[in-house]
């Protein structure tokens, strides 16, 4: 999901994304008619996964996906071989969606969990569970990002990756300070979207 934009602003064609690459390439993914519910467009995801696939073996990955909305990141990602994905979302249309399109799918290493993000990412931290990739795509002007990369890092392997969008830049002079923890690999821009790789910094053995 990106930004809370009014979805009936958008033209009837934005009601229906695809799977860009991997075993369901092609394969429509509807999107429900609700305010603030926008996937991300097909440019930026193509971008994304090609970052991705040239650092991670898909076959180990577990992916998280923290405000899964349509579904177009996680099932990305299990398009393209990822181990085991979890996408979580709240909004009652948009879960059972996902659950639908699971179903379609017959994905069945992917996860779908209703609740809210940060309630479920402390559960996870609590369970020991870990990913190795992370998907934060909330909606803008509400501080989650600031919130939520705490508990991603609680929820990354050694060397994990967090896929992140904003309506911000999070590198360069102006980045907020809550990035200080965090390397950006990549980063790009698509109109009003801003969009990040990250990892966090490695902290020096002989550091104090």
């Amino acid at each position: 999901m990106q930004s809370r934009k009014t979805a009936r602003a958008a033209p009837a064609a934005a009601h229906r994304i695809r799977i860009i690459g991997g075993q369901w390439k092609r394969t429509p993914l509807p999107v429900p008619d609700a305010e603030g519910l926008r996937p991300t467009p097909d440019r930026v995801r193509e971008t994304v996964f090609n970052w991705l696939t040239h650092l991670l073996n898909w076959d180990e990955v577990r992916c998280l996906d923290l405000f899964a909305g349509t579904g177009a990141l996680g099932f990305e990602a299990a398009s393209r071989g990822a181990a085991h994905v979890v996408m979580v979302e709240q909004f009652t249309p948009a879960l059972r969606q996902l659950e639908a399109t699971r179903t379609k799918l017959g994905a069945a290493r992917v996860e779908v969990r209703r609740g809210d993000a940060f309630a479920v990412a402390r559960e996870f931290t609590a369970a020991g569970r870990r990913f190795e990739l992370i998907f934060l795509d909330p909606p803008y002007h509400q501080d989650w990002l600031a919130r939520m990369l705490p508990q991603c890092e609680r929820l990354l392997t050694d060397g994990g990756l967090v896929y992140a969008e904003a309506e911000h830049a999070l590198d360069g002079q102006v980045a907020p300070a809550w990035m200080d923890g965090w390397d950006v690999l990549r980063s790009d821009r698509a109109g009003l979207v801003y969009y990040h790789l990250l990892r966090r910094k490695t902290v020096p053995q002989n550091a104090a």
